[in-house]
């Protein structure tokens, strides 16, 4: 029976790549200040409770990705999308991938949304970045693979190669916009290379 992304603890979703432990990833980019869009909804969405679910995190993630994504116009969002491997399945809140109306490969970047559980929302992440980097293998794509875990507030990041090598940064902060966007617009940029690869080598 495959592996429910969802009831994954990290030593499992660790075992599917195999990698014992992270490598810390250093992120140093320039910040990107804030759109007036951006700030001005960020306001108007505290109507909302933002704490008690992970649907009302969803709001603010789904602002931040609405701000940068539009950016890179390779890249396009699809969201609750079933995920399948030989070993794992499940649901990714988020997933990456090329720009079309129907989604292909290369998968390209998964991201979670947690009400504050990091440790579950790590584990889910991992095990949801093996299936998409098995799922692009199988169609002779070499890529990194990339991942979010975030509760709106706090966003971590993470990496995962060919070599079976997983990296992770340290924890981003809403608090500080413009870092927080930096960092996320340079994962971004990575995604919408490898998509432009991806189509360049006609796969």
């Amino acid at each position: 029976m495959a592996l429910s992304f969802s009831g994954a603890t990290l030593k499992q979703a660790m075992d599917l790549i195999p990698a014992g432990d992270f490598i810390p990833w250093q992120l140093n980019v320039p910040p990107l200040p804030a759109s007036d869009v951006l700030t001005a909804s960020l306001q108007r969405i505290q109507v909302f409770d933002l704490k008690n679910s992970e649907a009302a995190k969803s709001l603010l993630i789904d602002l931040l990705f609405t701000e940068i994504a539009p950016l890179h116009p390779p890249l396009k969002i699809w969201k609750t999308e079933p995920l399948v491997s030989d070993v794992a399945a499940g649901v990714a809140d988020y997933l990456f991938a090329p720009k079309k109306a129907f989604l292909v490969t290369p998968l390209l970047c998964v991201a979670e949304a947690k009400r504050d559980n990091f440790v579950q929302g790590e584990a889910q992440c991992v095990a949801e970045m093996v299936a998409c980097r098995w799922i692009n293998k199988r169609d002779d794509l070499s890529l990194d693979v990339y991942g979010i875990v975030s509760n709106g507030q706090e966003w971590v990041f993470y990496r995962l190669t060919a070599a079976d090598e997983i990296f992770v940064t340290d924890t981003y902060s809403l608090r500080d916009l413009p870092e927080l966007l930096g960092v996320l617009d340079q994962v971004c940029a990575a995604c919408a290379k490898n998509a432009q690869l991806s189509e360049k080598t006609g796969s």
